[in-house]
């Protein structure tokens, strides 16, 4: 590990749940340098405590904890309902609340950074948090050197993900989800969208999952580039997932294998959901600039 820098480089996973954020962070985190951190909005929301046990894991979230003393004052939901979920945008009547939290939060938030990134020795730290408002908020913070990564995936298996946690049976339920979960998609996709382009274009990059999958090697050297790093791809195959504060199930299991999926996105839309986000989908597919499946050719050498 090299010595970690005063100005952390913050990776920062932005997009809807859902999307593959996880497996992502969990492949960049087995890159020499770069330290998984896991959905960090979890950090004052669970007063700093993991959501998974394990001595290794407990250890070191009491070292971060130990270093960012000051947390303790916005321990709690308050910060992540007021300045980090997208439905923050319409709590108006919280605005002088918002006002006054908000400089105790990107101070919390700094020290944070610099404090994973000193114990665990890495240079980038990997925060997959998801929310376009914690991207806007962490643009705003000196301390870091901040790295975007634009996530989206198809939206049908986005809502088939969350629809699963629903009974077949319960029709009225489920279309009740769907109806929300695309709501929720337009608002977070077109915040992050906000978010992206107001972000210098060097220190952001636009990724789809399904060229993730397909082509996991050059998507991943793609954002490695963009973030300023120049580690190895590390083996796909076999996969730490570490000691991140929060994610998904699939952090249950020590090591995973990234799934690789044929890229067999169609064009034209294949289901309701998709019909509904056609017209975002679109403006997204011009992102630039964005990791491909297919890396971009290198530059011919000098005759």
């Amino acid at each position: 590990m090299s010595e970690p820098a005063a100005r952390p480089k913050v990776i920062y996973v932005m997009g809807s749940g859902h999307s593959g954020s996880t497996i992502l962070g969990v492949a960049l985190g087995n890159c020499e340098d770069i330290f998984f951190a896991g959905e960090l909005e979890s950090f004052l929301v669970r007063s700093g405590l993991p959501v998974l046990g394990g001595l290794e894991r407990t250890r070191f979230w009491a070292s971060v904890r130990e270093r960012v003393p000051d947390a303790s004052e916005l321990y709690g939901n308050r910060s992540r309902s007021l300045l980090e979920r997208s439905f923050a945008l319409f709590r108006v009547r919280a605005w002088s609340e918002k006002r006054r939290l908000r400089p105790r939060y990107r101070r919390v938030t700094e020290d944070l950074f610099a404090a994973i990134a000193r114990v665990a020795g890495a240079t980038h730290v990997v925060d997959t948090s998801h929310f376009p408002l914690r991207a806007r908020e962490l643009q705003q913070i000196e301390g870091i050197d901040l790295h975007l990564i634009f996530l989206v995936r198809d939206p049908k298996p986005v809502v088939d993900s969350i629809n699963r946690m629903i009974s077949r049976h319960d029709t009225a339920r489920r279309a009740l989800t769907i109806a929300k979960t695309n709501a929720d998609l337009w608002l977070t996709h077109a915040l992050s969208l906000s978010v992206f382009l107001r972000h210098p274009p060097e220190q952001r990059i636009f990724v789809h999952y399904e060229d993730f999958v397909a082509a996991p090697e050059n998507v991943l050297r793609q954002i490695l580039e963009h973030s300023d790093s120049t580690a190895a791809i590390p083996a796909l195959d076999s996969l730490s997932t570490g000691v991140p504060i929060h994610g998904n199930r699939l952090l249950s299991s020590e090591v995973v294998a990234l799934k690789r999926e044929p890229h067999s996105r169609a064009p034209g839309p294949r289901s309701i959901s998709d019909l509904l986000q056609l017209p975002l989908t679109r403006i997204l597919s011009r992102l630039q600039p964005a990791a491909r499946a297919s890396a971009p050719a290198p530059a011919a050498e000098p005759r």
